[in-house]
């Protein structure tokens, strides 16, 4: 976790002091919503159906138990007891006041937290791998490198005013744990030769023109990361269309111009670029890496937990879905479910957000992140505590084992809160998951991701998942349209379209029927949906979705 400075604090101080006196002026009649709307977007607050939404930052989805138990604060002094966890590693609070909001940026800044640059054409939130600094796989954790981006980027004069809103993901590993490749810029920290740099990838992005992001650079050194990401971000903001809002990310700005277009503009822009750094971001990162404090992880014995496994059939199943090996071998990755069935995914009330700080300071090392898929992860859990862990998680509603599985499922807020939106998704997912409950089938599915978005910004990640659904209004009528074939992993891909959309009652009996043809269709219990999906084609899974409708319309 990083030690923020003297400056950062009054930084924020400023920011807020700032912010207060805008909405007084707002308050007392002096601006406008319009005018209001820029200076609030710039500050993470939102105005949705019903309320205000302030959204805060957790920067590459890391926290310790301080700043949990502020964002429980937040949400027992000012929400309804609650929070929302998002696909960006966000917390969303659905229902502040707006005479309020300068009083919770305080009690953010109190721990180091903020909302800036969670909304408007700005570079977002920057996001990583939330297994970052634990996982066995990576050549370094990219956090670091993921807190330079965010220094760099945070209120950089040159992109504030950006074409349309920028998203970056940092990874250090094969293993694409933060679907880098949909993102405007993906930065994988790689090894050439003995040395260390960079892959840079460029053009992903989700929503109405789903696109999968593209190598810019095979092998950028490390001492030229901050100049290269400027010279990208620089030409898309010189290039990058303004005259319609669906065509100004830079995905289509290097659809239209060719990635190598617009890559010779990236190089020809990049050493002046380069010559302005003069150094000084290298002793940037190595300040960031200095103030990053990691835990020192004692050897333990395993042995109870592996008796534990032997004599408690409940802790086995959850840790089986729930916990992952870690870079120490007597340490284990341990998963929080924000899933359980028939609950809104992502949403974490105080008395959990309590608990989970609680978890992370007696055995965590102090250490929270938020995934992308709207869970709660403790990185660095000794194997011998996890099962008074998951008997903590037990007595408060945590421990639902099914991390991965086709009840874990990524839904946005959709029309129960976003006024973006054109359909419901959080009683579409909940639906789906209390059926799978009902038919006890999920783990003998196995690895299945659903992913539901309200409206065509997809924020619910609907593209990428093995099944995507996505909620439209037809004539004011909901319909949901299916997908299948996406995947989130380093093997991204856009799914593909099954043909007609689904009226509300009709979308969860729909997607039962998906799954059912799966496990008649696969070759065993090792192929999972997306390998039976890649095998057989889009044939068998249309016709379980589109020939009932036939005959149940015939019978009529």
């Amino acid at each position: 976790m990083y030690r923020y400075t003297e400056f950062d604090t009054a930084f924020l101080a400023e920011r807020t002091r700032q912010f207060r006196a805008q909405v007084e002026r707002r308050i007392d009649g002096h601006l406008t919503e319009d005018e209001f709307r820029p200076l609030r977007l710039m500050n993470g607050l939102y105005l949705q159906l019903h309320a205000y939404m302030l959204r805060v930052a957790v920067p590459y989805g890391s926290l310790d138990a301080a700043k949990m138990r502020q964002l429980a604060y937040l949400a027992e002094r000012w929400d309804k007891g609650y929070g929302h966890f998002t696909t960006r590693t966000n917390i969303q609070y659905n229902w502040p006041k707006l005479r309020d909001v300068p009083d919770m940026l305080d009690a953010l800044a109190e721990v180091g937290m903020h909302a800036i640059q969670t909304s408007g054409n700005t570079i977002r939130n920057v996001t990583s791998d939330h297994f970052a600094g634990a996982a066995p796989d990576e050549i370094t954790d990219p956090r670091p490198v993921a807190e330079l981006i965010r220094q760099w980027s945070t209120d950089h004069p040159e992109f504030q005013f950006l074409p349309r809103k920028f998203k970056i993901a940092v990874i250090a590993s094969e293993t694409d744990r933060a679907v880098m490749k949909s993102h405007d810029i993906g930065v994988k920290i790689v090894e050439q030769d003995g040395t260390r740099g960079y892959e840079i990838w460029v053009g992903g992005g989700m929503g109405r023109t789903p696109m999968v992001a593209r190598l810019l650079r095979e092998f950028l050194p490390e001492a030229d990361l901050l100049p290269y990401l400027e010279a990208t971000v620089a030409t898309y903001n010189r290039m990058g269309r303004r005259d319609n809002k669906y065509k100004a990310r830079i995905k289509i700005t290097v659809h239209e111009h060719g990635l190598d277009a617009f890559r010779d503009e990236v190089e020809a822009e990049f050493p002046d670029r380069r010559a302005a750094f003069t150094g000084v971001d290298q002793a940037w990162l190595s300040d960031i890496r200095a103030r990053f404090v990691t835990p020192t992880l004692s050897e333990r014995d395993a042995a109870p937990y592996y008796a534990a496994r032997v004599t408690d059939p409940v802790l086995r199943a959850w840790a089986d879905t729930n916990v992952v090996p870690h870079r120490h071998p007597d340490h284990g990755i341990v998963s929080i479910s924000l899933k359980a069935h028939g609950a809104t995914p992502g949403d974490a009330s105080a008395d959990q957000m309590q608990l989970v700080a609680d978890l992370a300071e007696q055995y965590g090392h102090d250490d929270i992140r938020v995934s992308h898929a709207q869970n709660l992860v403790l990185p660095h859990v000794a194997l011998a505590d996890i099962p008074a862990v998951h008997a903590a998680l037990r007595e408060a509603g945590l421990a639902t084992g099914n991390i991965g599985l086709a009840s874990d499922i990524i839904a946005c807020p959709g029309m129960d809160y976003c006024a973006l939106a054109t359909a419901r998704s959080i009683p579409v997912a909940q639906g789906i998951a209390t059926r799978l409950e009902e038919l006890k089938i999920e783990h003998d599915v196995g690895h299945l991701q659903i992913k539901i978005s309200g409206c065509i910004n997809a924020c619910g990640h609907h593209h990428v998942g093995h099944i995507g659904i996505l909620g439209l209004d037809r004539a004011g009528v909901e319909n949901y349209q299916i997908t299948l074939g996406g995947d989130a992993s380093e093997s991204t891909a856009v799914g593909t379209r099954t043909g007609p959309g689904f009226a509300y009652d009709e979308i969860v009996p729909a997607v039962e029927r998906l799954i059912l043809a799966y496990l008649d269709l696969r070759e065993g219990p090792d192929e999972t949906f997306l390998q039976a999906y890649t095998r057989l084609g889009m044939a068998p899974f249309k016709s379980a979705l589109y020939d009932h409708e036939a005959r149940a319309h015939a019978a009529e």
